[in-house]
């Protein structure tokens, strides 16, 4: 395995020896279970959560009270979608607006597409300009707004400030929702100056571990009811079900959305994975380096810029899942398919690309080997 040329960063990012040995330490010498004990061992557990907490709450200027550990960017966007449901697009709320994007990953756009399905809300295209790039100007009026801060096919940053601003002058009630998803990894968050009522991510893109996201929440207390329902997010029930006057009292938040059991040993590991990234950010000139070079030959056809944080192509004359299972014999590891991105290939008029994309730890040597191996498939 050791001659495995990993390039598929944004798939999920390689674990650094900080976040192994911290959930190795956890594991072995402080692991109990959060919220549910009083003694000296729960207690220390719940002060790690909180110093997690505390810790993605000043990697996207937000207030600790304001994040919420979901599974993922995936869950974080189908709750998300859940949670604005009554209010915005639930039965009984007629003609409401949700806007997105072909940049949007599946799980950004498919959760309101199926309330689309539903007759729940309408909608809407966010304008691209001609190199695929959301455009401030001419935005439809929404309700919701889904933004994708950077696609997972094209590497390139939006700005989402401006965005928001936009769609703000059309209707100053807009909900807007960031798949930030592939943009943390390469550029630093301020959600006070994107001014988001949510912004999801994952900790695996991020060199944590999977199984843990990130949902930021600008005002949890303006969403009375949570989506899930179990252990730690309710003080109180008063009332019977049998008498139909059963009544519960929520925890404030975030405890109210984090029901049951939290991945604790994920959280424990994230504070190390951030503060490693946040001094390791990946090197794009070895993106720039792959284009420069593999630009040089007519059959590889590419679809990102030089300036991408991502190198996505295909090759001509060659179904894309062949020259994956090509390279990947040679011990490259790249992203082939559609990207769970299928609107921006469908504008591309393509069924699937490939795509390498670096992290911290790689080297110069990884992607001129990486290109000999490509080069040495595509003759």
């Amino acid at each position: 395995m050791n001659n495995i040329i990993y390039l598929d960063a944004a798939a999920s990012a390689l674990k650094p020896e900080s976040v192994i040995q911290a959930e190795i330490d956890f594991l072995q010498n402080d692991y109990a279970n959060a919220g549910r004990g009083i003694c000296a061992r729960a207690s220390n557990v719940d002060n790690m959560v909180a110093n997690a907490r505390a810790r993605v709450a000043r990697f996207i200027n937000a207030a600790p009270d304001q994040i919420v550990f979901t599974s993922g960017t995936t869950d974080g966007m189908n709750r998300i979608a859940h949670i604005i449901n009554d209010r915005v697009c639930g039965a009984g709320v007629k003609n409401k607006t949700v806007m997105v994007s072909d940049l949007d990953h599946h799980s950004a756009r498919l959760p309101f597409e199926l309330l689309y399905d539903s007759d729940l809300c309408n909608i809407v295209l966010c304008p691209m300009d001609a190199q695929y790039n959301l455009m401030c100007s001419d935005l439809p009026r929404a309700d919701v707004f889904v933004i994708t801060a950077m696609s997972n096919v094209m590497g390139v940053p939006q700005d989402v400030a401006g965005l928001i601003a936009a769609a703000r002058k059309k209707n100053p009630d807009v909900i807007t929702v960031v798949d930030a998803a592939q943009y943390i990894v390469h550029n630093e968050i301020d959600v006070q100056k994107w001014d988001c009522d949510f912004v999801c991510f994952s900790a695996h893109k991020i060199g944590a571990d999977t199984g843990l996201g990130i949902m930021y929440m600008k005002n949890p207390e303006r969403w009375v009811s949570p989506d899930k329902f179990g252990g730690g997010m309710i003080s109180k029930i008063t009332g019977s079900a049998v008498e139909h006057n059963v009544c519960f009292q929520w925890e404030s938040a975030p405890a109210k959305f984090e029901a049951g059991t939290l991945p604790l040993t994920q959280i424990i590991g994230l504070p190390a994975a951030i503060d490693y990234l946040s001094a390791n950010r990946p090197n794009l000139d070895l993106i720039k380096y792959l284009y420069d070079r593999l630009s040089k030959n007519p059959r590889i056809k590419i679809i990102t810029p030089r300036d991408s944080a991502l190198f996505t192509f295909y090759i001509d004359g060659m179904h894309i899942l062949d020259f994956g299972a090509s390279v990947g014999a040679r011990g490259v590891c790249l992203r082939i398919g559609n990207m769970c991105a299928s609107w921006i290939h469908k504008c591309l008029g393509v069924a699937g690309t490939a795509r390498i994309s670096v992290g911290p730890w790689n080297t110069m040597d990884d992607v001129v080997r990486g290109a000999d191996i490509i080069e040495s498939v595509v003759k």
